[in-house]
C-alpha cells in the first residue's frame, strides 16, 4: 500500500491551495492520518493530524488557516490551506499509522505509511 499525494504548486501569498492524499489499495484499518511539511534546512514537522475517532489537530503556526478533512477509513486525507505566507513553503507529505491486518490488530502493531513528497511554493 502506498499513500499518493497531489495539489502542490506556485501559489502567490494569500492564495489557496488543497493538498490531496489517498491509499493506492485497502487498508485493514487506519488508525491516523496526517500532513507533515519539510523546508529548506530544517526539520519535518507536523502540519495536522486526523484520527479514526474523529479528532483532528494542527500545529499553532497554521491553526484557523489550514483545515485537515477526509475519509480516513477509505484511506483519503486533504489538507485546504487558506491565507497562505512565504514561510508554508515547504515539501508536504502525507503520512498514516495504519494496522495492516487482523493480525497486527491484535497485537497492536501499528505501521508507518509516508506518500511521496508535493511542492508548496508562496511566493509573489
Amino acid at each position: 500500500v502506498q499513500l499518493q499525494a497531489s495539489g502542490g504548486g506556485l501559489v502567490q501569498p494569500g492564495g489557496s491551495l488543497r493538498l490531496s492524499c489517498a491509499a493506492s489499495a485497502s487498508i485493514y484499518r487506519t488508525v491516523s492520518m496526517s500532513w507533515y511539511r519539510q523546508a529548506p534546512g530544517k526539520q519535518r514537522e507536523l502540519v495536522a493530524r486526523t484520527t479514526s475517532d474523529g479528532n483532528t489537530d494542527s500545529s499553532d503556526s497554521v491553526k484557523g488557516r489550514f483545515t485537515i478533512s477526509g475519509d480516513i477509513a477509505s484511506g483519503m486525507v486533504f489538507l485546504q490551506m487558506d491565507a497562505l505566507e512565504p514561510d508554508d513553503t515547504a515539501v508536504y507529505y502525507c503520512h498514516s499509522q495504519i494496522y495492516a491486518s487482523l493480525y497486527d490488530y491484535r497485537k497492536r502493531r501499528q505501521k508507518e505509511l509516508w506518500g511521496h513528497g508535493t511542492q508548496v511554493t508562496v511566493s509573489s
